[in-house]
């Protein structure tokens, strides 16, 4: 039976496909965008959509990219570069190559810790974010 917040161990989430790890940081780093701006601002649900569109977008999560590549410990990085390499199934149609490949590179870390229920360690990187 699944329930919500269930974890795997960090050798499954290793074996996992990249581009599912990839659609689960997706949605955590939406979640995490909007519970933000949602709480942080007053804005009606038309503007919250287009700000974190941006946010969200291949071209904005490279710019987190930036503040926390560096920051990745060998593990994360290993994720980073299996879900920047993987075949994905269709590609952006508003961003570089380059852009798309690294957003999922990035989600697949997000989805990896999320997973692995590393919390700290998930909120530590998107707290980087300027």
């Amino acid at each position: 039976m699944f329930s919500f917040f269930t974890t795997v161990s960090e050798r499954d989430a290793k074996i996992m496909n990249p581009v599912t790890l990839a659609f689960v940081g997706d949605a955590v780093y939406s979640l995490y965008v909007r519970e933000r701006l949602a709480l942080s601002t007053d804005f009606s649900a038309g503007k919250l959509q287009k700000l974190t569109c941006e946010y969200v977008s291949a071209h904005g999560q490279n710019i987190l990219l930036e503040a926390v590549l560096p920051k990745f410990t060998e593990d994360e990085l290993a994720v980073f570069k299996r879900g920047r390499n993987a075949k994905k199934p269709t590609h952006s149609k508003s961003a570089s190559l380059a852009e798309y490949n690294n957003s999922t590179g990035l989600e697949a870390v997000f989805g990896y810790l999320y997973l692995t229920g590393q919390y700290d360690r998930l909120a530590y990187l998107l707290n980087e974010e300027k």
